[in-house]
């Protein structure tokens, strides 16, 4: 394939060598000659695009030299597939030097033709398959391409180009090269990155990088926060939400890594949880700093479900004061005009509440039971901020808060679990009228009087003769049958499934259960 034969016969030999790639045996029997020759085709094309760039003039034959460099590329692109010995030779031919510089030249030209559009995505396309598997093409690849090609191509027009520059970028990350980012010239990458992810949100490659390697190193998440506008912080956190959410196993560094962002989501939601209250406005519905408050709030509450984040949050310093603090002053806020803080129940349950701020005082709930969850010190702090008292006035049905009963009730049996004096004082609110009877009542719960002391206890009517009751409430819930055992008692709730909605099962342990299960997630 010689570099002076006539473009018509080099594309035709090109497209038939592209072809012939597809296959493994080809593949693996290819000549290095033939790399030579491709290589000579590009260096040659780049020249004369180079050369007609620094004219300043038009290039008749342009739309000649793209379809070279497309079927070129696509040689190479094929040649690579599972064939290290291919792009071995391709890198120490220079191929990859040659291909970045001719990318940046092609980004350069105005004429967003579809030829051109076609090189760029077949070049990028390139250097993802020699990277494939090669450490040493993506260490080469980085040294050529980190940052500037990158901090171009993220941004450029075209959803393909940019996928394609994400598939680079991740198949060249690791642990090292992700803190490179650390360095404020190399920031706008990971935030270009992450805006690639927010404006496709089919896009695989830009939800990888963040979720496999950005989230693991939690110096870069704090630095790239800080430059995040709030709509972008709200998807950075729907993605560390999913990440938190991976149920599969995890090592102990990824577990530092996650007590880490806990630190910093704690930090971040103490500091912005007042934001939320600017939801009381109509005209403020959507609030993004409010917004940003609510994800964070999701975020803690998946993070307290897992018992290796739980114990770290439990003991962040007032994290449990800003929950019982903003709970209480959602709460009043609610009580002192109508508005999406304010209880209701006058739904046909055919309608949806839209308002982003929908579950949020459930949630605040939900995260005082977890960092209640077996932790005598915290337990006794919501008593002392008379957050008890609180949470049973949040026991009613609510249409803006779905399920703030059933959290309300796992709330007061953390809060309850062998601790007399919490006990003592929500029996003492009771036989003074200070606790709604009919709330207790939701919750199964019941004050007896034994000798001079005021006992709670679960009702008898849920324990029947044959050790089991379900009793059914008008909510729906969807739970993954969490036992709270009230073990002093002897008794479990259970959460379980229903086509009818959302049911408690009160039964008699025998033996007394030795669930350890506490934290519904």
């Amino acid at each position: 394939m010689a570099a002076a034969a006539l473009p018509a016969a080099r594309l035709d030999n090109l497209r038939a060598l592209a072809a012939l790639f597809r296959e493994a045996q080809p593949r693996e029997t290819a000549e290095e000659s033939v790399f030579r020759d491709i290589l000579e085709i590009l260096t040659c094309t780049s020249s004369a695009i180079e050369q007609t760039c620094k004219d300043s003039c038009g290039l008749a034959d342009l739309d000649t030299c793209l379809l070279l460099i497309s079927e070129c590329f696509r040689c190479l692109r094929n040649a690579c597939v599972e064939c290290a010995k291919n792009q071995h030779v391709m890198r120490n031919l220079g191929l990859i030097s040659t291909s970045v510089h001719l990318i940046k030249l092609l980004h350069g030209i105005q004429i967003k033709e579809e030829l051109l559009l076609t090189a760029l995505r077949c070049s990028l396309q390139f250097l993802g398959n020699i990277a494939a598997g090669n450490g040493d093409s993506q260490n080469s690849i980085w040294k050529c391409a980190f940052p500037d090609l990158f901090l171009t191509i993220l941004t450029y027009s075209d959803e393909k180009i940019v996928t394609y520059c994400c598939m680079v970028l991740f198949t060249c990350l690791n642990s090292e090269r992700v803190r490179e980012l650390l360095d404020p010239g190399n920031l706008t990458v990971a935030l270009h990155v992450l805006r690639v992810y927010k404006e496709q949100l089919d896009s695989e490659w830009s939800f990888l990088i963040v979720t496999e390697h950005l989230l693991k190193c939690p110096e870069l998440v704090k630095a790239l926060y800080a430059k995040l506008s709030n709509q972008e912080r709200i998807t950075l956190l729907e993605l560390m939400m999913v990440k938190v959410s991976d149920k599969n196993s995890v090592t102990s560094e990824e577990m530092n890594v996650f007590v880490r962002h806990a630190d910093f989501l704690a930090d971040c939601f103490q500091e912005k949880c007042g934001a939320v209250l600017k939801l009381t406005a109509a005209a403020d519905v959507e609030d993004e700093e409010a917004l940003v408050t609510i994800r964070l709030l999701d975020v803690l509450c998946e993070m307290t479900s897992n018992n290796s984040q739980l114990e770290h949050l439990q003991a962040f310093p007032g994290l449990l004061e800003t929950a019982v603090d903003t709970l209480r002053l959602t709460h009043l806020a609610g009580k002192q005009a109508v508005n999406i803080f304010t209880a209701t129940h006058a739904m046909t349950g055919q309608e949806e509440i839209s308002h982003p701020a929908v579950g949020f005082k459930s949630h605040l709930i939900r995260l005082i039971g977890n960092l209640c969850y077996k932790n005598k010190e915290n337990q006794d702090k919501v008593y002392e901020l008379d957050g008890i008292s609180l949470i049973l006035d949040n026991c009613s049905i609510d249409d803006n808060n779905p399920f703030v009963s059933q959290w309300a009730i796992y709330a007061i049996r953390n809060l309850t679990e062998q601790n007399e004096q919490n006990q003592a004082l929500i029996a003492q609110m009771e036989q003074k009228g200070l606790a709604d009877s009919s709330a207790l009542e939701r919750m199964g719960l019941e004050i007896q009087q034994r000798d001079d002391k005021l006992i709670l206890r679960l009702h008898d009517k849920y324990i029947k003769t044959k050790a089991e009751a379900v009793v059914a409430t008008d909510a729906a819930f969807l739970c993954t049958g969490a036992c709270l055992c009230f073990g002093d008692l002897g008794v479990c709730l259970n959460f379980i499934c229903s086509f009818g909605g959302f049911a408690l099962e009160a039964k008699k342990c025998y033996p007394p259960c030795t669930s350890k299960t506490g934290i519904i997630a």
